[in-house]
């Protein structure tokens, strides 16, 4: 199986929030692609979840949520999603434990409603 370029792409496909509300304030864009650094890996998506966590991200309810880092006005993340499984396309400089080709899974707070995510290798 031939793995596409990746390096060469500018822009994904992600589900995107830009205001707290019921899921109509959902909504799919082009948007660029993430930027990684020396420590973090780029991950592929293969598969995410919704979970309650996300729902009360989407919504901004309890407002606590907004208050413990969610955004007081809009969400801060503009693509939600907190679980996240998929395929390493690329690691960082300072990156040891990972590789590409390397399957993984986690929960990495935010993002996970794209095509690929850039997360610390750390989470």
């Amino acid at each position: 199986m031939l793995t596409p370029d990746i390096t060469q792409e500018t822009t994904m496909k992600a589900i995107t929030q830009d205001a707290y509300g019921t899921p109509d304030v959902l909504a799919f864009h082009d948007i660029a692609m993430p930027a990684h650094g020396d420590d973090d890996v780029l991950i592929a998506v293969r598969a995410s979840s919704v979970n309650p966590a996300d729902w009360h991200m989407a919504t901004g309810t309890p407002y606590m949520v907004r208050v413990m880092g969610g955004g007081r006005l809009r969400p801060k993340r503009s693509v939600p999603g907190s679980d996240v499984a998929g395929r390493v396309e690329a690691v960082g400089k300072n990156v040891t434990e990972f590789r590409p080709g390397d399957d993984v899974y986690g929960e990495i707070g935010g993002g996970a409603y794209a095509e690929f995510v850039a997360i610390s290798a750390e989470r």
